[in-house]
């Protein structure tokens, strides 16, 4: 009957596995990570040990009765030991975690040794070694304990019944092995470039992915795990391999590896549910007609790597991408090639550039005029909305002036003096325990209505609008906002379309932004995604209006996001962040709808400004 098992193996693996193992959705974790040629780490065990890895592995030789960790003979160092290095350590981790290698009990580890010549003597000294530590590496005395595997110079399967039962061995996947040997075999492995030439770049080609699907689905029909050597040690090649469903993901590098899966819960996103994007009729799109209101919508923090992030894990669709004119934005502050998004609102909002923290003021500190002012004075008015703190940065510099963006109660007086009639978002007690006691009834002097919740705008009819929110009103998409933005924009655009001059409407998707700084992808990309269902209202009304521009773009990129996996299908994108900052990455200008033209090319930021005018007519 055994003999069918084998028969089995070699001819009916492959279909049976192929699939499967190409499907395969197990989650990796650090602790799958093998630490390859260990001993070459500036602290051998220890490094692979705190790295979380599952798989060590040391090359042996014996001399003079002693196993010598080295990968050539002519690198042994007598004090360089098994023993020493691997076998006394582990076993006082072991006790030390009172029958665990690891604190967390969920992980195990196993001892890959790698017997380079004689296997038979180095056998016996390894047998010897091991016997005052017995219950540390026999599975049989603990279930826990960490397994010793031989590779290499590994003694014929039909010897394997030879050596003490806690003794494994690695496999081939071209060798036969009967059911006892296969009781042996702890995994399997094999030589990449056997397979394939595929370089650890981008992705294998078909064929070559099947080859390698197959090996590793062989390995898996008979239940143990795949691990190939000879791969190139990136993140690319270990996402890759983890695609084809290897087991183990060999590293010279456990730290990083480490990182690679540690981080994963903020640096990965899957989306559970997507959104259908709006589909557009461009019918005034990029036509010369009248226009009587702008939007403009401006996504804090949100590089084209943000962009992409979105429509990857949205399944391939977006807002943003059914847009057809854009543009580049530079985004340089005066005192730096860096800019912040007081610096960089300030650019869009007054047409002029200005130094980094400033809001509405120029770079010697005097007070700028923003589009609001400069619109008023041709009758259009003006809505502001943040999904954030409307005294930050980005949605100040469009009725403020400071030289401080942190002065929010400054900021929030300047709001007596602006030409703005509708703003929106939270940071209440900037405004009702404001340092001047008179804000709140000149304000209402000034003819705004105040509102708490959304629900109270929501029912408001005419007239100046100010809606303080509650802080918890702008929490994270992922805590449960819900559509805040949304709300805001289609109230204001109702209360604003009853002047007969055309509106201006700002709103912000600000916490894209915060996402980017704390280098949590999944905290960026929702925000993403709520701020492109805002775009799909924007261009619903563009549409429905026949008069409106649409202009879509960012005060600048934060994280220096780069993305290193993403699957249209699965709604699925991985990145990695370069800094916990700004960088000064162009960013993209979208513009939809009559005017849209003006927005294409390269400019400067402060051009923005200059472009709704010239737009506008004005």
């Amino acid at each position: 009957m055994k003999y069918l098992v084998i028969i089995a193996f070699s001819t009916l693996s492959t279909l049976l596995m192929l699939n499967l193992s190409a499907n395969a959705q197990v989650k990796r974790t650090e602790n799958s990570g093998h630490s390859h040629n260990d001993y070459n780490q500036n602290f051998p065990f220890f490094m692979a040990y705190y790295a979380g890895m599952g798989s060590v592995e040391a090359d042996v030789f014996i001399k003079n009765g002693k196993l010598l960790v080295a990968h050539n003979e002519e690198d042994t160092d007598p004090d360089k030991t098994l023993e020493s290095l691997y076998l006394l350590p582990i076993a006082k981790l072991f006790k030390q975690n009172q029958g665990h290698i690891y604190t967390d009990t969920s992980k195990k580890m196993q001892l890959v040794i790698d017997i380079k010549a004689n296997h038979k003597d180095v056998l016996a000294v390894l047998i010897n070694e091991l016997k005052p530590n017995l219950a540390v590496f026999n599975p049989k005395l603990n279930k826990n304990a960490v397994r010793i595997v031989i590779s290499g110079d590994v003694p014929p399967a039909v010897n394997f019944k030879d050596f003490p039962d806690y003794i494994y061995f690695d496999g081939r996947p071209d060798k036969i092995y009967t059911p006892e040997q296969l009781g042996r075999i702890a995994m399997i492995s094999d030589d990449i470039s056997s397979y394939v030439v595929w370089n650890g770049k981008g992705t294998p080609t078909p064929p070559d992915r099947k080859a390698l699907v197959e090996v590793i689905g062989k390995a898996h029909s008979l239940n143990k795990p795949f691990r190939f050597w000879a791969t190139k040690d990136n993140p690319n090649t270990w996402k890759e391999l983890e695609h084809l469903g290897a087991d183990w993901i060999g590293t010279d590098h456990p730290q990083k590896l480490n990182e690679f899966y540690s981080t994963r819960d903020r640096l990965e996103y899957i989306n559970p549910l997507g959104y259908k994007p709006y589909e557009p009729s461009y019918k005034r799109d990029g036509s010369t007609g009248n226009i009587r209101n702008v939007i403009l919508l401006i996504g804090d923090g949100m590089g084209l790597a943000q962009i992409q992030a979105g429509l990857s894990s949205n399944f391939g669709t977006s807002n943003l991408s059914k847009i057809r004119y854009i543009g580049l934005s530079r985004t340089e502050a005066m005192n730096s090639d860096f800019t912040d998004s007081a610096a960089g609102a300030t650019a869009m909002a007054s047409g002029e550039k200005t130094n980094n923290r400033y809001i509405g003021v120029d770079i010697d500190g005097r007070p700028m005029g923003a589009l609001p002012d400069t619109l008023a004075a041709f009758g259009m008015k003006s809505g502001i909305i943040s999904s954030g703190d409307i005294t930050d940065a980005t949605p100040a510099a469009f009725y403020a002036h400071q030289i401080e963006r942190s002065m929010s109660q400054e900021i929030a007086a300047d709001l007596a003096n602006s030409h703005v009639d509708i703003l929106v978002g939270s940071n209440r007690k900037s405004f009702v325990a404001n340092k001047d006691k008179t804000l709140m009834s000149r304000l209402t002097n000034n003819g705004f209505s105040y509102s708490k919740t959304l629900e109270e705008f929501k029912i408001a009819k005419s007239g100046k609008q100010l809606v303080l929110l509650d802080d918890s009103a702008t929490r994270r998409v992922l805590d449960g906002r819900g559509e805040m933005l949304k709300t805001s924009l289609l109230k204001t655009i109702e209360l604003l379309s009853a002047n007969k001059a055309g509106f201006f409407i700002m709103a912000e998707g600000a916490q894209i932004d915060h996402g980017g700084h704390a280098n949590d992808l999944p905290f960026a990309v929702t925000e993403q995604h709520d701020f492109d269902r805002l775009v799909g209202e924007a261009l619903k009304f563009a549409d429905q209006n026949g008069e409106t521009l649409v202009i879509v773009t960012a005060d600048h990129e934060t994280g220096g996001l780069s993305l290193l996996d993403a699957s249209y299908k699965k709604g699925m994108v991985r990145g990695n962040f370069s800094t916990d900052d700004h960088t000064n990455i162009m960013v993209p200008v979208f513009a939809y709808g009559p005017g849209a033209t003006n927005f294409m090319g390269t400019y400067n930021n402060n051009q923005i400004y200059y472009k709704i005018l010239k737009a506008l007519k004005k």
